[in-house]
C-alpha cells in the first residue's frame, strides 16, 4: 500500500458468537502493519437477533471517528460477523464498502445448530442469533440472498470437535461445513487446514486476507 492508500483504507473486525474483539487481536496487528486503519469492535452477540446486532454494531462502525479519514472500507469477519455483513448490506449502502473477508461464516446455517438449537443450554449460551444459523429454508443466513459485494470466503477442514462434525456432512471446522460456508455471489473461495474458534489466528488464514483485501482473490497453489 501506498502512503496514500495507508491513510485512507480502513478495515472493520467483526468477531464470532460468544467471542470477543480479543480473539480478533493477531488479525488486526496483521492489519495495522500493512497500513490499514483497523476498528476491532466488540458487539453483544449473545443479547439479540442478528437483524439487531447488524443494524445497531456496523451503523455505529461505520460512522465511527476512527475511519472518518477511510474513503474505502473493508471488513474481515469471523463466523456470525459475517452473517452480520449480509443482513446490513441487504438493507443499505454504502460507497465507501470495500472487500469482505469471511472466515468459517455459515453463510448456508450450521447442522449444529439444527441439532442443538432446542436445547435450554444452546439458547443460554448462544443466545437469539444462535438459533438463527439453521440450515432451514427459513433461516437467517439462507433468507438474505446473494451478495453483491466483492466477498472472499476462508473455509476451515480441520475439527477438534469430533461430536459437532459427528451431525456435518462432508468436511468441516467443528462449527460449519465446508460447502456451508459457500454463498452465491461470492469472489474466491479457499479452503484452510484449520479449526473453526482459531480460524483469525491461523497465520496462513491472515496471509490469504490480506491478499484477498489487496487484489481481490486469494492465491491458489495453481495461481
Amino acid at each position: 500500500m501506498t502512503a496514500t492508500a495507508q491513510a485512507k483504507e480502513g478495515v472493520i473486525l467483526l468477531h464470532g458468537l460468544a467471542r470477543t474483539s480479543a480473539s480478533m487481536e493477531k488479525m488486526k496487528a496483521a492489519l495495522t502493519e500493512s497500513g490499514y486503519v483497523v476498528a476491532n469492535l466488540d458487539y453483544p452477540s449473545r443479547t439479540a437477533a442478528i437483524r439487531k446486532l447488524a443494524e445497531d454494531t456496523i451503523s455505529a462502525a461505520l460512522q465511527s471517528y476512527s475511519l472518518r479519514d477511510c474513503t474505502r472500507i473493508h471488513f474481515v469477519t469471523h463466523s456470525l460477523g459475517g452473517i452480520l455483513v449480509r443482513a446490513y448490506f441487504s438493507e443499505h449502502t454504502d460507497p465507501r464498502l470495500g472487500r469482505v473477508v469471511m472466515l468459517g461464516p455459515p453463510n448456508r446455517g450450521s447442522e449444529v445448530v439444527d441439532k442443538l438449537k432446542s436445547w435450554t443450554l444452546f439458547q443460554k449460551l448462544n443466545g437469539p442469533a444462535g438459533s438463527e444459523l439453521g440450515t432451514e429454508p427459513d433461516s437467517t443466513p439462507n433468507q438474505l440472498g446473494a451478495v453483491d459485494f466483492e466477498l472472499g470466503v476462508i473455509a476451515g477442514d480441520r475439527s477438534i470437535n469430533w461430536i459437532n462434525s459427528f451431525y456435518i456432512p462432508g468436511k468441516d471446522d467443528g462449527k460449519v461445513s465446508v460447502e456451508r460456508t459457500q454463498v452465491e455471489g461470492m469472489t474466491d473461495h479457499i479452503v484452510i487446514h484449520a479449526t473453526h474458534p482459531y480460524l483469525m489466528k491461523n497465520k496462513n488464514v491472515i496471509r490469504q486476507t490480506l491478499a484477498f483485501l489487496s487484489t481481490g482473490k486469494f492465491e491458489h497453489e495453481t495461481d
